[in-house]
């Protein structure tokens, strides 16, 4: 039956518009104009895109299946202490389906694209937020437990979710309704000012993870003496920040494509790298996590602050709401007209 499909034809860089091209990857483009059923099966060939799309695809049922775990084995009705849990792995299954959406249906037009993305960022900035409430209800050392940094940090958190959605989705096509309209889509910063969208992009994600992890940094590379949290944890943490470390670095120098540009199309360049570890690392984080929820439990059941709805769904569901409100705002410039002669899809090859 599969030799009876025709499987989408695959580009180089120079047949396909500056929206789609990527750093220093020559060959295996798609269609810019594809229908949805050629963006399914160009999962089924080899694409630049296709394992972008596979390595957030499977390990998005890995962590379904840890959420569901949780659902089923613990009484997270009445239990108000695993409710941070919830969220952060409710965003774990987000952001790798969000991601491999975005890259399986980004080729159906440049405004897909743009909006494909919108999401992916959203996703990742939920991510960013789920993190941050289970450090707060699990990770924070003894010594910062009650207080003032402790007591604002979900707030500030959420604040930092928010910038980190709409500084990204900024950096596609700058603001809505100002620097971009139905017929121009390519105006700033991705095509005049490439090099500035993706500054603005890291910073949108670095500074989020920053300012999360910094309980943690001090509880595993600063702390000493009394109010440290020293345990068995502390050494599955140092995993996970390096490969968030390495994550970061493969995102924002190309390598190693950079150095060998049209090698590594297919197989091996920075993005598919970035997934996996990305990936790794939230395993990592997943089982440090759970770690110090577990061993942690009685300690911070009688000194933390009590773990209530609004410091944990309630500021999730708000962030869903704000990030959905951002993207919204983002996309409609986007989808008020069709797409005319002068859509950059159409009009450059």
């Amino acid at each position: 039956m599969l030799s009876l499909i025709k499987l989408p034809r695959v580009f180089n860089v120079h047949q396909v518009p500056k929206a789609f091209q990527e750093d220093s990857i020559i060959s295996g483009y798609r269609h810019p104009r594809s229908s949805a059923t050629d963006c399914v099966l160009s999962l089924f060939q080899l694409t630049n895109e296709t394992l972008n799309v596979w390595t957030h695809f499977l390990p998005t049922w890995y962590f379904l299946w840890k959420l569901l775990t949780v659902v089923c084995m613990q009484d997270v009705w009445n239990d108000a202490y695993t409710w941070p849990l919830l969220v952060y792995l409710l965003s774990c299954c987000v952001y790798p389906l969000a991601s491999s959406c975005a890259h399986t249906f980004s080729t159906m037009s440049t405004r897909a694209r743009h909006i494909c993305f919108f999401f992916d960022y959203g996703a990742l900035s939920f991510y960013s937020l789920g993190s941050a409430i289970t450090y707060s209800a699990y990770v924070m050392p003894d010594g910062w437990v009650n207080s003032t940094f402790h007591k604002y940090y979900i707030s500030i958190a959420v604040f930092n979710t928010i910038i980190c959605t709409a500084m990204a989705c900024y950096s596609r096509l700058g603001l809505p309704f100002l620097h971009y309209n139905h017929d121009i889509t390519e105006r700033f910063p991705e095509s005049q000012r490439p090099k500035l969208g993706k500054v603005l992009r890291i910073s949108a994600f670095t500074y989020p993870y920053l300012f999360d992890n910094i309980p943690l940094f001090y509880r595993i590379f600063l702390c000493a003496g009394e109010g440290c949290t020293v345990n068995e944890v502390n050494s599955v943490h140092v995993y996970h920040t390096l490969l968030a470390f390495l994550t970061g670095f493969l995102f924002a120098t190309h390598l190693p494509e950079r150095l060998a540009p049209g090698r590594f199309d297919y197989i091996g360049h920075s993005h598919q790298l970035f997934h996996v570890c990305g990936v790794i690392g939230t395993h990592f984080q997943m089982q440090a996590i759970e770690m110090d929820m577990s061993l942690r439990r009685a300690w911070l059941q009688d000194h933390a602050p009590p773990v209530t709805f609004s410091n944990t769904l309630g500021a999730a569901l708000l962030c869903i709401f704000i990030s959905l409100g951002i993207i919204f705002l983002f996309s409609r410039p986007l989808l008020r007209h069709p797409a005319s002669s002068r859509d950059p899809c159409t009009a450059r090859k």
